[in-house]
């Protein structure tokens, strides 16, 4: 029988606002929860999709808001931890609790989003609590249907890893860069909406998990530097050994706007990269980040004016 309503955690971001928009478009009647209203106000004109308010984190709240769903998709994540959200309590405790709703409400198709590297030995607290969540999930494979992703960095119009190093390099002379030879494997996001509609109702895929990475492998310099040529900017890079590395961390986490922390570097000890080919079963080639990137770096394609536009009228 074909799901007709997905609910969606963490809908409103920068992954979840093109999962939507597909979701959307093939058809689906979309339910997306947001702590604020506002945060999706880009989403509301989109036919399909209702926006509502919830606290994911308050256990009736959420109970009520999934009652009647087909099918829920968990995107929720955080990459810096505050007084207030924890690694654990975002990605191990949430998702524990969520499962546990849907099997008490007879929602049997779940979709989750871990990240590449994640394992319960890996060198971060942001690593290890993913691999918690995967397993509270994996705990009710008898019950709920189960599908998690494991994605390498995403990129994309909106992301806060490229765009990030496009303002810094536009702003600073030099760029001190921490763990310079780290190697990450990323992925477009377009291309991981694509993954999650192409298998949502595939019964073949209940209960596996998929590691998703783009087609080239760089170190953070080779990164850093590809932002460079798009932006036709060039800066010294100097890279920083491990000591340099954690020690400009630790500032930064004292920064009104967090950028990176010790944790951060931690994870970066692991390189984000698969050693699988991308999955066949999604039936597509993912794209290079040379062939994106242009397209929203570079503000003087028709495509930056039309952002430009965007922004200008708080879409």
């Amino acid at each position: 029988m074909r799901l007709n309503e997905i609910c969606v955690l963490g809908g409103s971001g920068f992954v979840g606002s093109a999962i939507v928009a597909k979701l959307d478009a093939a058809g689906y009647a979309v339910k997306v929860l947001t702590r604020r209203r506002d945060n999706a106000k880009h989403l509301l004109l989109l036919p399909n999709v209702q926006v509502v308010e919830c606290n994911v984190l308050d256990y009736q709240a959420l109970n009520s808001a999934l009652r009647g769903t087909d099918a829920v998709i968990n995107l929720i994540g955080i990459l810096h931890q505050s007084h207030r959200l924890s690694f654990n309590t975002m990605h191990h405790q949430l998702p524990a609790q969520l499962v546990k709703i849907c099997a008490d409400l007879g929602i049997t198709r779940l979709l989750h989003m871990s990240s590449l590297q994640a394992g319960e030995n890996a060198p971060s607290q942001y690593l290890q609590s993913k691999a918690l969540g995967e397993l509270a999930l994996l705990a009710y494979k008898d019950k709920v249907n189960i599908t998690i992703f494991k994605p390498s960095i995403i990129f994309g119009r909106g992301d806060a890893f490229i765009n990030l190093f496009a303002t810094l390099i536009k702003i600073l002379p030099v760029v001190m860069l921490a763990k310079p030879n780290a190697k990450f494997q990323p992925i477009w996001v377009e291309d991981v909406a694509s993954c999650f509609i192409a298998i949502i109702e595939n019964t073949a895929t209940y209960g596996q998990t998929y590691e998703l990475a783009g087609p080239k492998i760089y170190s953070f310099r080779e990164l850093v530097q590809q932002v460079m040529n798009t932006l036709s900017i060039q800066r010294p890079i100097i890279g920083l050994g491990d000591k340099l590395s954690y020690a400009q961390a630790l500032m930064m986490e004292f920064l009104p706007i967090k950028l990176m922390s010790r944790d951060n570097i931690r994870s970066m000890e692991i390189d984000s990269v698969s050693a699988k080919p991308f999955p066949a079963i999604f039936g597509i080639a993912p794209t290079a980040l040379e062939a994106v990137i242009p397209e929203y770096l570079v503000d003087e394609t028709p495509r930056g004016a039309y952002d430009r536009f965007r922004q200008s009228a708080a879409r």
